[in-house]
């Protein structure tokens, strides 16, 4: 629990900067450390629980979402666009929306994207070997998953 509020702030910063939004860092870190803080604040010492630090575009807004079994909205944050959900399946969720730059809206916003490439454990395997469908079926008819007997 000690360093949720440091490694919520890190998401933060992260995210923001890849989404190019570091003009927003300070803002929105500022709004996570405050929303990660009251969770801190209210959790049981005993059993702490695990929080998730969201972060979404819409609209012309960030919003950051902080869920947890206890959450609470700080003092701090009372008059802006923020607010208590509890969820359907237990839980409850914390949202604070942040207007997003002058002009700017969620669709502006570069998210990064990610190449489709495979780990270095598969790399080193090498390409995958041709598989003999009936041998698989044979396989599986050992282990019980076949329909039927092959011939």
């Amino acid at each position: 629990m000690p360093t949720a509020v440091n490694v919520a702030d890190l998401f933060v910063r992260f995210s923001l900067g890849e989404w190019r939004l570091r003009a927003m860092q300070d803002e929105a870190a500022q709004t996570v450390r405050r929303l990660v803080g009251a969770a801190v604040d209210v959790a049981d010492r005993r059993a702490p629980g695990f929080l998730l630090v969201r972060l979404r575009l819409t609209g012309t807004y960030l919003v950051v979402e902080v869920e947890g079994n206890r959450v609470a909205l700080p003092p701090e944050l009372a008059g802006t666009r923020a607010g208590l959900v509890d969820l359907t399946a237990g839980g409850h969720l914390a949202w604070c929306e942040l207007a997003l730059p002058s002009g700017m809206n969620a669709s502006a916003v570069p998210l990064p994207r990610r190449e489709p490439r495979r780990s270095p454990a598969a790399e080193a395997l090498g390409d995958e070997p041709d598989v003999d469908p009936e041998v698989i079926q044979r396989i599986l008819y050992g282990l019980g998953g076949g329909a039927h007997r092959p011939d």
